[in-house]
């Protein structure tokens, strides 16, 4: 069975990907990535990042195609290109973000080296740090940079998402015991 790469109906794709899947998959991805690598180093990626998406985008288009959740009004490359298009303003976001931690991060640890608890301009970021590195970057990660319970419970190696969540919660006593005795006032 030949697989075009034209706008056609999604039984049509469908039936290839059952078909043949991987050959389905691969012509699809020859198509998309030089679009996709194109796109990605106009705006400050690399190649291993265009390859990423991609392969990202094609899970989601087979998932989709698989459970028939998916209408075409474009060919399929433009509609991968569409989504490699928002998961890389997403990712570009999350590498400002991380960026801007880690200067902060830098910029408070040249400044502040013990802050008296009555000066009017101390740092949240300093509070954070006293935490230890794991509860930084438990919460970090969850209210900064958005990332879901799953994700961190996988990245700290939690067995669980619950226990990932009670870790997260103890850490965020312990900060909020330690502003306890502050107001708004005392931060920039």
């Amino acid at each position: 069975m030949q697989t075009i790469l034209h706008p056609h109906p999604v039984t049509n794709w469908r039936q290839s990907l059952i078909a043949d899947r991987e050959k389905t998959l691969e012509k699809i991805y020859a198509r998309a990535y030089p679009m996709v690598l194109h796109y990605v180093k106009q705006h400050g990626g690399y190649p291993e990042d265009a390859q990423d998406l991609v392969q990202e985008a094609l899970i989601i288009f087979y998932e989709k195609i698989m459970l028939e959740e998916l209408t075409l009004t474009a060919s399929v490359t433009t509609y991968l290109m569409g989504i490699c298009k928002n998961l890389w303003r997403r990712e570009l976001e999350k590498r400002q973000r991380r960026e801007e931690w880690n200067i902060e991060k830098t910029d408070v640890a040249e400044e502040v080296n013990s802050p008296e608890p009555d000066s009017p301009t101390l740092e949240l970021i300093y509070f954070v740090e006293q935490l230890g590195n794991k509860c930084r970057d438990i919460l970090v990660a969850f209210y900064y940079f958005g990332q879901p319970m799953p994700a961190i419970a996988q990245q700290h190696e939690y067995r669980s998402v619950h226990s990932a969540s009670v870790q997260k919660f103890k850490c965020l006593e312990r900060l909020r015991k330690s502003l306890a005795a502050l107001t708004v006032h005392h931060f920039r």
